[in-house]
């Protein structure tokens, strides 16, 4: 019986948390009963702490994490090591906005035993034409670092064998930006069993977005330089 842990970072987002922590707890429930869906509040200033807590009497799969504010990649990496701490066989991530679709995990489960790796391409996604610019500028980035040409590296939708994840995790630095780009750089440079599958990727569910023009920029620029230097002492890192 393969245990499947799926990984959810969420700051303020009390407007969406009660849907998708229930449509994502139906997930692990229907997989088996030693699943968990593992919601982590990254230091939220508004009620999504206390929904989670309240859920939590009613979903009995789910685990809900409270931590200071490190921002996304940094969320996602505590959640992977986790993940792994609870005995995952196989760990799912996505995000808390209502942008993916449930319905959609069952095609990548399905070939769960055949990839190290399978990753949502998010062809046509919904959340605004900046945001679809920053995906191209993010793959010319890798591909001029790495050489390294990827449908979508950082897509908010993917699931890893253990086995797989624990063979990279310790590369990534603690604390780090962009926790599922670096993963997925990993992957292809390790020649891994890889697949990308198309996925809907709606607009919002509800709230407001945390990570504005600005931030991307910067978290951008971050990554750049973070990237370079790790290339550069690729021994050490791939």
């Amino acid at each position: 019986m393969d245990k499947l842990c799926i990984v959810i970072p969420a700051f303020n987002e009390e407007a969406n948390m009660e849907t998708v922590a229930r449509e994502w707890h139906d997930i692990t429930a229907r997989v088996n009963g030693q699943s968990r869906l593992v919601i982590i509040d990254d230091g939220s200033t508004d009620s999504t702490y206390a929904r989670l807590q309240a859920l939590q009497k009613e979903l009995p799969q789910l685990e809900t994490v409270s931590k200071s504010n490190e921002g996304h990649g940094a969320t996602v990496l505590y959640g992977y090591h986790y993940a792994l701490r609870l005995g995952a066989d196989f760990v799912f991530q996505t995000d808390s906005d209502g942008q993916t679709m449930p319905s959609e995990f069952w095609k990548f489960w399905e070939s769960r035993r055949d990839y190290d790796i399978q990753i949502g391409f998010r062809k046509g996604r919904q959340d605004g034409y900046g945001r679809r610019i920053v995906t191209k500028v993010l793959k010319l980035v890798l591909f001029s670092v790495f050489t390294l040409w990827t449908a979508d590296a950082n897509a908010p939708f993917r699931l890893m064998s253990a086995g797989s994840l624990k063979q990279h995790l310790h590369r990534i630095p603690e604390h780090f930006n962009l926790t599922n780009v670096l993963l997925t750089v990993l992957y292809e440079k390790a020649e891994s069993r890889i697949r990308y599958i198309h996925i809907t990727f709606r607009p919002r569910q509800g709230g407001e977005n945390s990570i504005y023009l600005t931030k991307i920029v910067w978290l951008g620029w971050q990554a750049l330089k973070d990237f370079r230097r790790m290339a550069k002492r690729k021994k050490e890192v791939f």
